[in-house]
């Protein structure tokens, strides 16, 4: 809902489920290497689960399954070769974290299939891990773990440095509604964009002397010598913090009329200072 760019700055978001999910069902196979089968696209793809894996160039959505499971080999839990399918109806590079969605299913299907169950921020940190090492997206947190450990009912405000979360109960129906409107624009956070934004926000944390952006105050982005991209970038990202945080007290106030404007003025602060 708002807290856009924070969480790899290790700071505020405040995310929600929607009514979408991705679904994936396996049973072991006795073949030598496991199928992997994307229903919506009618694609196939093999891999050995039982060896060490690595990331394929060909094809892309493949990397989203196998970096899940390379994160399980890493954990010392060895894995069978399966026969998998997954569908998902949450739509591809709307924003709407389609590759979390299929990560954290993958994950979910894997602890049945080795009885070993994980804890809900622990899978989504092992999640966001697949995602750096195979598809190579720098995320942040906020995707896996808003799909890990959402309510009904409830936004979830994080603290993606601690990784504490705490549910915002959402207004009821006839005092709110969630719209999500398909504009037809596609992104892709694998793109040079993503990463260049998150580096530049690494660059300024870096000039300032600080750990991330979640511990910068305005005064001293004034006064830190950033360049004019960095300082643009760093202002979105400190008043956005201050933004989210005070949107969840909002929300849970429910004051649906200035938790709206506290949305305009992020929107705002992408558009201009972020691009």
């Amino acid at each position: 809902l708002i807290g856009e760019h924070t969480d790899y700055n290790c700071g505020f978001v405040l995310p929600i489920a929607i009514d979408r999910q991705a679904v994936i069902v396996a049973d072991t196979t006795g073949a030598p290497c496991s199928t992997l089968l994307a229903m919506d696209v009618n694609e196939a793809a093999q891999a050995d689960l039982s060896r060490p894996l690595t990331p394929r160039e060909d094809p892309q959505w493949v990397n989203y399954l196998l970096g899940v499971a390379h994160q399980f080999q890493e954990h010392g839990l060895a894995l069978p070769n399966l026969d998998v399918a997954f569908t998902s109806t949450v739509p591809l590079g709307a924003g709407l974290s389609s590759s979390a969605a299929i990560e954290v299913a993958m994950a979910t299907l894997l602890e049945q299939i080795v009885e070993a169950e994980l804890d809900p921020v622990d899978k989504a940190l092992l999640c966001q891990r697949a995602e750096h090492a195979f598809p190579g997206t720098p995320c942040g947190i906020m995707d896996m773990f808003i799909a890990t450990m959402a309510r009904p009912d409830h936004a979830l405000l994080i603290d993606c440095r601690s990784n504490e979360a705490r549910p915002i109960r959402m207004p009821p129906p006839e005092q709110a509604t969630l719209l999500i409107a398909d504009t037809g624009v596609k992104h892709e956070l694998a793109a040079g964009v993503y990463a260049a934004r998150r580096a530049t926000c690494e660059q300024a944390a870096a000039r300032l002397g600080l750990a991330a952006l979640r511990d910068a105050t305005a005064e001293m982005l004034d006064e830190g010598g950033l360049t004019q991209i960095e300082h643009q970038r760093a202002v979105h990202v400190v008043r956005e913090n201050e933004r989210t945080r005070r949107a969840g007290q909002r929300l849970e106030a429910g004051d649906v009329k200035t938790f709206g404007e506290l949305m305009f003025q992020s929107h705002a602060s992408l558009r201009y200072l972020y691009e």
